[in-house]
This record gives structure tokens, C-alpha cells and sequence, in this order.
């Protein structure tokens, strides 16, 4: 891409999506289209080929998504199935038929097997099982990886897809239902010192291992990726350290000065017991991830409390 590309990123208001314009921004990219739900709906067809046709965008970044934590996967199944999968198909294909350069699609670590070799490498895709409170979301994120390795082979396209671990910092959901641990976490623990509550209750028994990549770090790579990679297999995006899910909850509580007891409700799903991935492709091919868990929880606090509106959501 040149400073001057005209480039789409698609899903611009999410956590991913608004990291990414601020890393091209920071690079100095100067021509980004965005559109919002209300003025563009990705999972329409037809709005979506009148908006590649009237705007011809030369690179995507595909960060749109409908996303939830294990509750929210359990509960919609067929909602994650369908809206993520639709809103990729129609995307990519609007970018292919209308001359797109360069697509890049954002997936999950979710997609590899529930009891897949630890560090997860790229080659483990679709080589047993998926963990079933993901499923749904983790088939449609399979299908736009797969859509694109298809249209590189079929229509020769360059459209490549990178793989994060679980994702966290600013402009992160803090539902109380509907988010993912990390902000979860950080919500809960928030109100518990806040209203002095004795004790805050865990869900599982605290054990699952996890692996955490701040999102400007992911942001950086995505578009270093879309400037020096090609190729048809994902690219895995993390630090390669993992941590329990106890060891998250004690250095959330700390961070946030919460002195109380925690307490874990082993009647509520674990979900899958390990997820790390094998980032050494990414490292190969320089680039590293720059910031340490513990920053980056202090620095997703502040966002937290800078932004009181992301709590209702």
C-alpha cells in the first residue's frame, strides 16, 4: 500500500477495527473509507455491491464481525452462524468482483481444534473437533478464511487472513453477558470495589490456560502483514505466553485494587482448557509483539473508566 491507497476497513467502530485506523493513521495513510452499520449493513448483498462499485477501495481489512463471549456463543448460535458468515461472503466477493488489490480478513484462534497440539500452529486447521461452545462462530470464521485461499486459487487474488488470540485494550465490550473474559473481568472486579462487596464469583474452576494480545499490537501487525505477506495458509497473531485463567483473575483484581475474595462457580463451563498459539510465523517474518499483559490491562482500566458509556453496552 501507498500513503495515498485507497483502503476500506470494514467494522471501523470495533475494538479491532478502530485500532486498525489508528495504526494507518499513525502511518501515515490518508485516504480511509468507512462506513457505519447504519449507513452501510454488511449482511445486505445488494448494499454491499453498490457500495464496492461506487467506492472501488483498493485494499479491505475485513474487521466486521458479530462477536460474544461463551455465553453469547451458546445462547445464538445460529445469530453467530449466520450474520458472520453472510457479512464475509458478501464483502470478499464485492472486493473480488470489483478489482480489489488486497484483502485481508480477521479471524479467531477459535477456528483450530478443541484439542489441538499446543502451541497451535497454522497447518492444525480442520484437523479434528472444534470446541462446541464456539462452533457456529468458529465455522463462519473458517468459511472467509477458506472463501479467500479459494479465490486465490480459482481467480488467482491475493487475499490473505491472520489469526489473533484472544484480543484486549481500547474500545473493548464490557457487557456483563455478552463480552469476553478479559473485560469481563475488569468490569466485575470495578463494581465489587466500588460497591465493597465481600466476594466476586468466577466462572469454572480457573484452570484454562490463555494467551492475551493487546490490540494495537494486533493492529500493527495486520497492516505490516497486508505490506509484506502473501500466501494462502492464516497467519497466527500472539505473544506465545499463556497464563490460567486464576492467574488473569489475581492480576485483574490487583490492577483495579480490589482486596476481596474470589470465589469460582465450578457448576459453569471452563470452555476449552488451553489455546496458545505458535506465533513463530509472524516472528519470522519480523515483526513482534510490544506490549506485556500487565500494561496492557492498566492501560484497558483507564480506557474502562475514561469511557463509562462502554459499560452499558
Amino acid at each position: 500500500m501507498n500513503k495515498q491507497s485507497k483502503i476500506y476497513v470494514a467494522g471501523h467502530r470495533g475494538m479491532v477495527g478502530s485500532a486498525i485506523m489508528r495504526e494507518l493513521q499513525r502511518q501515515g495513510y490518508t485516504n480511509i473509507v468507512t462506513r457505519t452499520h447504519v449507513e452501510l449493513d454488511l449482511t445486505r448483498q445488494d448494499a454491499v455491491e453498490r457500495f464496492f462499485a461506487a467506492e472501488r477501495p483498493e485494499y479491505v481489512f475485513l474487521a466486521a464481525a458479530k462477536v460474544g463471549g461463551i455465553v453469547a456463543n451458546e445462547s445464538a448460535l445460529a445469530d453467530f452462524m449466520y450474520e458472520n458468515m453472510i457479512l464475509e461472503m458478501n464483502v470478499i466477493h464485492a472486493a473480488w468482483q470489483n478489482g480489489c488489490k488486497k484483502l485481508e480478513f480477521l479471524g479467531s484462534s477459535c477456528i483450530y481444534p478443541r484439542m489441538a497440539p499446543q502451541p497451535m500452529k497454522e497447518s492444525c486447521l480442520l484437523t479434528s473437533e472444534l470446541e462446541k461452545t464456539n462452533e457456529a462462530y468458529a465455522l463462519a470464521k473458517i468459511s472467509g478464511l477458506k472463501y479467500c485461499e479459494y479465490l486465490n486459487r480459482q481467480y488467482g487474488t491475493n487475499y490473505i487472513s491472520v489469526m489473533p488470540t484472544n484480543l484486549y485494550g481500547p474500545n473493548d465490550n464490557y457487557h456483563p453477558e455478552h463480552s469476553h473474559v478479559l473485560p469481563a473481568l475488569i468490569r466485575r472486579f470495578h463494581e465489587a470495589k466500588v460497591q465493597q462487596l465481600p466476594f466476586v464469583t468466577c466462572w469454572g474452576d480457573g484452570s484454562p490456560l490463555r494467551e492475551f494480545l493487546y490490540v494495537d499490537d494486533l493492529a500493527n501487525l495486520c497492516v505490516f502483514l497486508m505490506n509484506n505477506y502473501s500466501g494462502n495458509e492464516t497467519v497466527n497473531a500472539g505473544t506465545g505466553k499463556e497464563l490460567s485463567i486464576k492467574a488473569l483473575t489475581e492480576l485483574v483484581a490487583k490492577i483495579i485494587g480490589y482486596e476481596g475474595e474470589i470465589r469460582w462457580d465450578t457448576s459453569r463451563p471452563n470452555g476449552t482448557p488451553r489455546k496458545l498459539l505458535d506465533a513463530s510465523k509472524a516472528k519470522t517474518m519480523g515483526w513482534s509483539y510490544k506490549t506485556e499483559l500487565e500494561d496492557g490491562v492498566r492501560l484497558s482500566y483507564a480506557d474502562f473508566l475514561n469511557n463509562p458509556m462502554r459499560t452499558e453496552r
